[in-house]
């Protein structure tokens, strides 16, 4: 017995070594079954800002995480013997932190092919219908109607970013129908109540949740489609998933999750006779880099040119306003000099993501709904009126003062001494960190993406979560905005080279 203690020692060691690295490095290094149960957590993945049913802040208990699939993530992680842990991401993006610090996606993820090829799918746990939201007093009243224009020309149709709504829309090509994306499920709601948009497609579970929330709005005939949602899990974790696919046969065969199903008032019985029933999908192939190329470029230059255009339009109004308002800090009455220094520190201290969700979605509540393009133009330009404004403020206290006190000696007037004077020189001091800003303007318009605008970056996180090709389309994407800030960089080198040689 004695001479078994130390081999017993050197064994528990090991386990203790091999738990320590576990909880240490975390799912990133080590996602499998075995570093699951050593660590005694399994971590899924969510979006809480996608809402009910699925995972959401409980309303009476707030910061505390409620829905059907944080209840299913703890059934699955007690029959592996652990406790759950949950980690907040971006719905569309949830697939990307698999293997990295994630075990695991449960969040409404449907069944796709392209999904089956880069990943490992569970077998279902839900099955879900599609269903068109409208007003009730819209006259898209049959889902037949979008097959042709409503009364304002294309039916304008709110989806969830990524999902299979969005797929299933772009792939009818002969519906009268422009697909705006959201990242978030109730925005698309909000958009239809106030009238932005005309309708929205969505899970039918996600509407039949907030019907209650949304009196004004109405289901429009019978799901268009539908299919079933699954656990994500990376392809090198086989153990893990098979793990995951069992805990699951064990839940629909003693009736749990039946029950977990009836507690949210999700047709229990409907549910585990569509399940028992679910058909295979066909895996998708996958294309080689060249065809790869060909199928996306045309909708990554198209979303180029919406990244040029949102650029293009708002920087010439973030330099006129920026320059106005440096002249009104400086030059202005006082009494308004104040209010102006306000304006200038609110916005930048608060992010463009916030001030253009208030553009876009709270203003319509105010009775003043502007479309997304003319919304992404408005946030960007005010944003960088405030920065603009700082640095022509810094130019024209760069103009020495004895020239203005001499334009007005010969008598002009204040304004025209700052037009004439002041302002042309001031222009050309600060014209390099001008430039700058319009090339850093290119890369801040992917954050117009949030109020439905589908720019560069986001049609490339779109693709690329689509088709898998995450390196091949991000070498495609970094290559166009190269070509699009390259010739600003040249310009700004040119006039800092100018500045230079002017004495």
């Amino acid at each position: 017995m004695s001479g078994m203690k130390p081999r017993r020692r050197k064994t528990l060691g090991r386990l203790v070594a091999t738990a320590a690295v576990a909880i240490l490095l975390g799912p990133a290094s080590a996602a499998e079954l075995d570093a699951v149960v050593a660590r005694g957590e399994l971590v899924w993945a969510a979006d809480q800002e996608g809402g009910g049913p699925h995972v959401f802040l409980d309303p009476d208990a707030p910061g505390r995480l409620t829905g059907f699939e944080v209840e299913l993530a703890e059934l699955l992680a007690a029959e592996l013997g652990v406790k759950a842990r949950f980690q907040q991401g971006q719905w569309d993006r949830l697939p990307l932190l698999l293997g990295r610090s994630v075990d695991c996606v449960i969040n409404g993820v449907e069944l796709l092919p392209e999904r089956q090829r880069d990943y490992h799918c569970s077998r279902p746990y839900y099955a879900y219908g599609l269903q068109l939201i409208a007003r009730r007093e819209s006259p898209l009243d049959t889902v037949e109607k979008l097959a042709n224009s409503g009364p304002a020309g294309r039916w304008r149709v709110g989806v969830l970013t990524g999902s299979a709504a969005e797929i299933f829309l772009r792939s009818r090509p002969e519906l009268a129908v422009d697909v705006i994306g959201y990242d978030g499920t109730i925005d698309s709601l909000e958009q239809v109540q106030s009238r932005v948009l005309d309708a929205a497609l969505m899970d039918d579970c996600i509407f039949n949740f907030y019907a209650d929330r949304f009196a004004a709005l109405r289901a429009v005939g019978r799901p268009l489609g539908g299919g079933y949602y699954t656990v994500l899990t990376a392809r090198d974790t086989p153990r893990l998933s098979a793990a995951i696919d069992e805990g699951l046969g064990k839940l629909i065969a003693d009736g749990r999750l039946k029950s977990l199903y009836d507690r949210w008032d999700l047709a229990g019985r409907q549910q585990i006779l569509a399940l028992r029933d679910a058909a295979e999908i066909p895996t998708a192939g996958r294309r080689t880099v060249g065809r790869l190329v060909v199928e996306t470029l045309p909708m990554l230059l198209s979303a180029a040119g919406m990244t040029v255009l949102l650029a293009c339009l708002a920087f010439p109004l973030a330099v006129a306003l920026g320059l106005g308002i440096a002249v009104g800090r400086l030059y202005g009455p006082p009494w308004l000099r104040p209010a102006i220094t306000a304006f200038v520190e609110v916005v930048r201290g608060t992010p463009l993501m916030l001030q253009l969700y208030a553009i876009f979605f709270l203003l319509p509540k105010v009775g003043l709904a502007l479309p997304a393009l003319v919304a992404a133009v408005a946030g960007l330009a005010l944003n960088y009126s405030a920065y603009e404004s700082e640095i022509y403020r810094a130019g024209f206290k760069a103009v020495p003062t004895g020239q203005f006190e001499a334009a007005l000696a010969l008598g002009m007037t204040k304004w025209q001494a700052l037009r004439h004077v002041i302002v042309p020189q001031a222009v050309r001091l600060v014209m390099p960190p001008v430039t700058n800003d319009f090339i850093a303007m290119f890369k801040d318009t992917s954050v117009c993406s949030v109020i439905t605008v589908v720019e560069l970056t986001k049609r490339y996180s779109v693709l690329a979560l689509s088709t898998g090709r995450i390196v091949e389309l991000a070498v495609v994407t970094a290559i166009l905005y190269l070509a699009m800030s390259w010739p600003l960089a040249l310009l700004s080198r040119r006039f800092e080279a100018r500045q230079e040689k002017t004495p």
